[in-house]
């Protein structure tokens, strides 16, 4: 049985390990004709790969993605398109002193209990270098979404670190101008400090991010089990450390009265016009062509360097502590991979309305 797969007609497929010799994707039911090279996936995995500043993990890690199937002259050929990141940074001896010690907070003790055996270099399949899969995956997406929706900007940032959220007003201006991808630049400042004071105490906190898709045409999705916002629940709680995803308002829905929540229309020179988004921009599984808005909570990196109480293999009583490179706030890099699994959902479900629909434009409003 076979559960590393993610997606419906745009699938693909992740492999390999933490401190294994490479990782990679499987990408498969990509329409042929996409542009696509090595240098196109790069951009993307440049933003998530490791080492890039001191709020991240030390392990250098190029993230060099090879294209070994799948596109010829520079174009997707519809047949798999498989991926391959070497890895050249691991440092397995720092895992030696858990061999036999479940970290708590980590998936350690649950992959024991379901497999009688684990990889704890690093955390194996567990481990959030799996997500450097996934990246280069959303970047075939985002190459034949540039095609298929040339409008369509997906853009990912943190909007909380701990108890800290974003000062004043965003400037979407300012994401890509610090390494906490926050549309603040006061912010920033803040959270520098902040999170200076936690990596050096050698422990970790969680984040917020934020994902939002514009320009995505009214008409994706299906009612029930096709849901666009289920798959984009599914695909962001999948991203490893996640605890929480939230579709628009979210849980703060909850709080609202009907008429607060519901996103009034009026008609536009361009078709229906909402006066709010609390909704996500999604209405019974199917998008209504406002801003797709999905945010997720990451929790704090489990590997710390404060002693912790756990067990042995054995069933004893021990503490840890874990030694090794390890973010001090994992979200900080989530948010290329939110972007990354926001640009697979919103191509899956673009070919499953071709596929039921056929040639029938998105977004259609009268008769």
């Amino acid at each position: 049985m076979s559960i590393n797969t993610f997606g419906h007609l745009f699938r693909f497929t992740t492999w390999g390990e933490s401190h294994g010799p490479a990782l990679g994707a499987t990408v498969d039911g990509c329409p042929p004709g996409i542009a696509l090279t090595e240098e196109m996936l790069q951009v993307w995995l440049d933003k998530r790969k490791p080492g890039t500043s001191k709020y991240t993990t030390q392990r250098r890690e190029p993230d060099q993605v090879e294209i070994l199937s799948g596109v010829f002259d520079g174009k997707t050929t519809g047949t798999p398109i498989q991926l391959m990141i070497r890895n050249t940074d691991q440092r397995s001896k720092d895992y030696g002193d858990i061999s036999e010690k479940f970290r708590p907070g980590h998936a350690d003790i649950t992959y024991f209990q379901k497999y009688g055996i684990r990889d704890y270099r690093g955390g194996g399949r567990s481990s959030a270098r799996e997500t450097a899969a996934r990246v280069a995956a959303g970047g075939v997406a985002r190459a034949a979404l540039a095609q298929l929706i040339p409008d369509l900007e997906i853009k990912g940032y943190m909007t909380q670190i701990g108890p800290n959220g974003i000062i004043g007003a965003r400037d979407m201006a300012e994401i890509d101008n610090n390494p906490f991808w926050v549309p603040s630049a006061v912010t920033a400042q803040n959270w520098a400090a902040y999170l200076d004071d936690i990596r050096k105490s050698g422990s970790s906190v969680g984040a917020v991010v934020e994902v939002v898709a514009k320009g995505a045409p009214a008409g994706l999705g299906a009612p029930i089990y096709a849901k666009i916002d289920t798959d984009l629940a599914s695909a962001m709680m999948s991203i490893n450390a996640v605890k929480g995803v939230e579709i628009g308002e979210g849980m703060n829905a909850a709080r609202l009265t009907g008429e607060e929540n519901a996103d009034e229309i009026r008609m536009g020179n361009d078709g229906p016009r909402y006066m709010s988004n609390h909704a996500g921009g999604i209405l019974g599984g199917i998008s209504t062509g406002q801003d797709l808005v999905v945010r997720f909570a990451v929790k704090p990196t489990s590997s710390i360097l404060t002693s912790r109480k756990t067990i042995t293999k054995a069933g004893e009583d021990t503490d840890l502590i874990t030694k090794g490179r390890h973010d001090p706030c994992v979200g900080i890099r989530a948010v290329p991979v939110g972007e990354a699994m926001m640009a697979c959902v919103i191509l899956d479900h673009l070919l499953l309305h071709r596929g039921q629909n056929g040639e029938t434009p998105l977004g259609v409003f009268g008769e």
